[in-house]
């Protein structure tokens, strides 16, 4: 291959990231050209537009009941299958929706102390041999210890934990799953959005309707197999997190 072949391919990216850059510096400058007409103003609220007409959109789908045709008994007020003489506004279907109330409140001290010895000693004594006091054929005397070890091993650690946690906030969540025992499955998921930090909250698990209070809320301490997570993602999220050359190297090195 020619020296002017090898060039080519890298002038050609060269050229590609001179253009990029250039790109890159245009939008940013329309950007700043925006923000200082903008100076002495108020923000402008945008414009009430039809959601449905965005770029991106996509229609919410949802777990739904399977449909129940309502049925009434001849001259009687109460609809067959009814829990209370009015309709009864908590969740109890798929579909339905249910606010949970979570509440997290942990403190945990733990410390712990060990500590071990071990000492050993052998010795290994020889008076005499055959009843003398010399060894054959050499003549030279027995001796009196043949064998001493001696060990020592100690082992000592200390650890101690303290943590403090807390949490307190609301989310709706949707039934996902009814069970054949009738507990329900929920699901709820929470988005904030604050400048370019995006605050999330997932609440899922497994309630029974009777703990279910008659405003539709349900604590989070009630949630069987409950799975809740609090957490962002976003600039200052990606701040806080090591490189990831660094991860890597916190897993590999042994030491």
């Amino acid at each position: 291959m020619s020296p002017r072949s090898r060039l080519r391919p890298l002038s050609f990216s060269l050229t590609r990231l001179a253009l990029i850059g250039v790109s890159a510096a245009g939008l940013g400058g329309c950007a700043a050209f925006d923000r200082l007409a903008n100076v002495g103003q108020q923000p402008a609220l945008s414009a009430i537009d039809n959601p449905t007409s965005q770029p991106g959109y996509r229609p919410v789908q949802m777990p739904m009941p399977d449909p129940i045709p309502a049925s009434y008994s001849p001259n009687s007020l109460w609809r067959n299958g009814s829990r209370a003489f009015f309709k009864d506004q908590r969740a109890q279907q798929v579909g339905d929706i249910l606010t949970v109330k979570v509440k997290f409140n942990d403190k945990a001290e733990i410390e712990n102390e060990t500590k071990r010895e071990r000492v050993n000693s052998e010795e290994t004594n020889l008076e005499a041999m055959l009843g003398k006091n010399k060894l054959p054929i050499l003549g030279a005397a027995i001796p009196s210890t043949l064998l001493s070890t001696d060990s020592l091993s100690v082992s000592e650690g200390k650890g101690s934990v303290t943590r403090s946690e807390e949490l307190t906030t609301s989310v709706a969540a949707v039934v996902t799953q009814v069970l054949p025992n009738g507990n329900l499955v929920v699901e709820g998921k929470q988005e904030i959005r604050v400048n370019f930090e995006i605050r999330e909250l997932i609440v899922g698990g497994i309630v029974r309707p009777e703990d279910i209070e008659s405003d539709n809320t349900i604590s989070s301490e009630k949630i069987a197999q409950a799975r809740i997570a609090y957490g962002g993602r976003g600039q200052i999220t990606d701040i806080q997190q090591p490189r990831y050359g660094q991860q890597v190297m916190d897993i590999i090195l042994p030491f």
